[in-house]
């Protein structure tokens, strides 16, 4: 929270997706509001991993990157439990739906099984299940760049990381409802997100401030975008 520029970055993101939360969409129709946040979330990840944004006419989704993070996006309520006590469990469950069409079965929800990789997996399980007392946004932060920078599976990582961060949102009470898209703030500024997640696993303070502060202006656009959601709904119901 003392690097620079964080503890502002952090205030803006909270005090946005507060905002957000206060639609009168997302208080009276938020499970619609949700499903699109999700949807949304879910073509922006899949998209900063090479696989298609686009939703066929006919509903059937062919890519198997943007399949795997429907998938994904589709499962994670009912994981919320699982990665409040459980979250390596949970992870491997991601990576099982994430990569299910791209990996085969032998290869699924198995992370590297190297010392460094297992260590450093358990100690951000440890940060999840309590073992911070750091602000939510970072915590999401870090969750997702940690994922990032160890690569664990031999695919999917991105869309993987991605959706832990979300749990992370809403399992904090940040965003209970699972409102705001910080997927699609990252996917238009994709080049500054790739830089700030390498610089992230550089392990440097002020490089890990920056991926900190890079994540908390995306869940305020992410926050704006969540308002413009619960704009279209009540449009559409008026």
């Amino acid at each position: 929270m003392d690097l620079p520029g964080v503890g502002e970055a952090v205030t803006r993101a909270r005090d946005a997706i507060t905002a957000a939360h206060q639609h009168p969409a997302n208080r009276r129709s938020w499970p619609a509001t949700a499903a699109e946040a999700s949807v949304r979330a879910a073509r922006a990840s899949a998209a900063l991993d090479g696989g298609s944004p686009a939703l066929p006419g006919d509903g059937s989704v062919r890519d198997p990157v943007l399949a795997g993070a429907l998938r994904v996006a589709e499962a994670l309520g009912g994981l919320l439990s699982t990665w409040r006590r459980a979250p390596l469990q949970a992870l491997a469950r991601l990576h099982v739906l994430a990569a299910a069409d791209l990996l085969p079965g032998p290869q699924l929800g198995r992370p590297d099984s190297s010392r460094d990789i297992t260590a450093r997996l358990e100690g951000l399980a440890r940060l999840v299940t309590g073992g911070s007392q750091v602000a939510a946004p970072v915590l999401v932060a870090v969750v997702h760049g940690e994922l990032l920078a160890l690569a664990p599976f031999a695919q999917s990582n991105g869309v993987v990381a991605r959706a832990a961060a979300r749990l992370t949102l809403v399992s904090s009470g940040l965003d209970p409802k699972g409102l705001i898209v910080p997927e699609v703030a990252h996917l238009r500024r994709a080049g500054q997100y790739r830089t700030a997640a390498a610089g992230f696993a550089s392990g440097g303070a002020l490089a890990v401030g920056q991926w900190i502060v890079h994540c908390c202006t995306a869940l305020t656009a992410g926050s704006r975008e969540a308002a413009s959601i619960a704009e279209t709904v009540t449009a559409s119901n008026s």
